[in-house]
C-alpha cells in the first residue's frame, strides 16, 4: 500500500512568507501609502496657498471686456494687490458676481470708495451721479453697450474682488500687459492728478 502524504501548510507560512516577513511587508506597504497621502496633502496645501495668495490663470468668456479681453483669452490674475489693498482705478479685476457666488466677473475698476460716478449715459441732458460707499468699488466693462456691471447692480464690496488681472497670456500674439480703458470713463480725482 502506498503511503499517503499530505502537505500541511503551517499558519505562519502563507505564500512562502513567514509571519514576521508578512508583517514587515504590510508595514512597508502601509508606510508607502501613508507617505503618498502625506505628499498629496502637502502639495494640495501648497497649491491652495499659491492660488489663494499668489494668483491664478483665468479663461475669460463673454463680450463685456471687448476689445481689451475677448472670448477665450487667458489672463493671469494676481492676488497680492487685493490682500494689500492696492487695487486702483483703471485696474481690471476678477470678482465674484454679486448675483451668483458661483460665477466670477471680469471688469475694470472705474471708481473707489468716496468717488463720484456719473451714472447717466453720455447723451442724457441731465446727468445723475452717485458716490461709491466705503469698502466698495465701481466696476464697468470696457464694452459699455454689452456689459452688466455696476451701472446695473451698483457698487460691489471690496471683499468680492478675487484678484487683479496683470497679464494676458493667450493668444500669444497679444501676450503682455493690458491696455488702458477704451471708454475713457476713468476720471482722476484732484488728489490723483496732484500726485502725478
Amino acid at each position: 500500500m502506498r503511503e499517503r502524504t499530505t502537505s500541511q501548510i503551517q499558519p505562519a507560512q502563507v505564500a512562502g512568507l513567514t509571519l514576521g516577513e508578512g508583517v514587515e511587508m504590510f508595514r512597508s506597504m502601509l508606510g508607502k501609502a501613508l507617505g503618498l497621502v502625506g505628499y498629496t496633502i502637502q502639495y494640495g496645501c501648497i497649491a491652495h496657498c499659491a492660488f489663494e495668495y499668489i494668483g491664478e490663470f483665468v479663461v475669460c468668456s463673454g463680450p463685456s471686456m471687448e476689445p481689451t479681453i475677448v472670448n477665450h483669452d487667458v489672463v493671469f490674475s494676481e492676488r497680492m494687490s487685493r490682500h494689500l489693498f492696492k487695487i486702483q482705478k483703471g485696474d481690471i479685476v476678477i470678482a465674484k458676481s454679486p448675483f451668483d457666488p458661483n460665477m466670477n466677473i471680469c471688469k475694470r475698476v472705474i471708481g473707489l470708495e468716496g468717488d463720484k460716478i456719473c451714472t447717466s449715459a453720455q447723451s442724457d441732458l441731465f446727468k445723475t451721479h452717485t458716490f461709491v460707499p466705503m469698502g466698495h468699488v465701481w466696476l464697468e466693462g470696457d464694452n459699455l453697450r454689452n456689459s452688466t456691471d455696476s451701472r446695473n447692480y451698483g457698487p460691489i464690496p471690496y471683499g468680492l474682488i478675487r484678484g487683479r488681472v496683470c497679464l494676458k497670456l493667450w493668444p500669444l500674439h497679444s501676450f503682455g500687459t493690458l491696455s488702458e480703458s477704451p471708454t475713457k470713463r476713468i476720471i482722476k480725482a484732484q488728489s490723483d492728478s496732484d500726485s502725478d
